[in-house]
């Protein structure tokens, strides 16, 4: 009955853990380029009463053995990388990526560079390409600069941003935009405002331009939209509630039994 406590108690745990992750993505279902979390569960240590194999007192080994398991844990929050819908917004500096890849930026408070999905680009007040943000404008890596006089802006499949410029009636290459893609996007680490760390277990990112070495395509006057499914994060938001519900149920069962045992002594 103890190990029952135990075991319910570490299943209500890890559910309201779960409740976190589907509440997240259910908050985040109109953040641009936002991909969806799931936790995954494992069950803890057993206690092995008999082992199966096990000798007995006249030298028979038992079929089978007897073991009672001591409840769950959260195994690991696994990001789902699956391509988001693709939202027309007829603004050139509205960039998605069809495909795997992220773009590069410059988080200048820390001089690293960050990696995103989301490609709501903006111009700040020197012409750079700046990733727009809440707080702070992040520029891609490498710097883009659009010329104070550039009429109209072009960005193609494979990244080369161009501009039109008075007196002038051809587009003109500012640079070309570069992305990135791991081996293991799954272990990026999710530091907020969009934004991917690189870490050990994502490995180095591969750089390239869209469309060349696995890449995927820049797709201009479009955004990425999030991958949340309302419907399937709502069924397991009832999934999640029912399990924990059984998980408490399971303790009021156990503690009602240890209460029969202890007034045992009372008949």
């Amino acid at each position: 009955m103890l190990r029952a406590l135990n075991s319910s108690a570490t299943g209500m745990q890890a559910q309201a853990f779960n409740l976190d992750v589907i509440a997240n993505n259910l908050a985040n279902a109109d953040t641009t380029a936002f991909k969806s979390s799931r936790a995954n569960f494992e069950d803890t240590y057993y206690e092995q009463v008999v082992l199966p194999g096990q000798q007995n007192g006249v030298g028979q080994r038992t079929a089978v053995g007897q073991a009672v398991g001591l409840g769950t844990r959260i195994q690991s929050t696994q990001l789902d990388f699956s391509q988001g819908a693709l939202q027309a917004t007829e603004r050139p500096l509205d960039l998605a990526i069809t495909g795997p890849g992220f773009f590069q930026v410059l988080d200048q408070n820390t001089n690293q560079i960050m990696y995103t999905r989301a490609g709501n680009i903006t111009k700040n007040v020197d012409g750079q390409l700046v990733m727009a943000s809440s707080d702070i404008g992040r520029p891609l890596d490498p710097s883009i600069t659009i010329p104070q006089d550039a009429t109209n802006i072009a960005i193609s499949s494979d990244g080369v941003v161009s501009v039109l410029q008075p007196g002038n009636p051809d587009l003109q290459q500012v640079g070309q935009l570069q992305l990135s893609r791991f081996i293991n996007p799954e272990g990026l680490v999710q530091v907020g405002d969009n934004l991917y760390q690189q870490s050990a277990a994502s490995g180095t990112p591969i750089v390239a331009f869209g469309g060349q070495d696995g890449m995927g395509v820049v797709r201009s006057g479009f955004l990425e939209k999030s991958n949340v499914e309302p419907v399937k994060q709502l069924v397991g938001l009832i999934r999640t509630q029912r399990a924990f519900e059984l998980a408490s149920q399971a303790i009021q069962v156990a503690d009602e039994q240890l209460s029969l045992v202890a007034n045992l002594r009372r008949f």
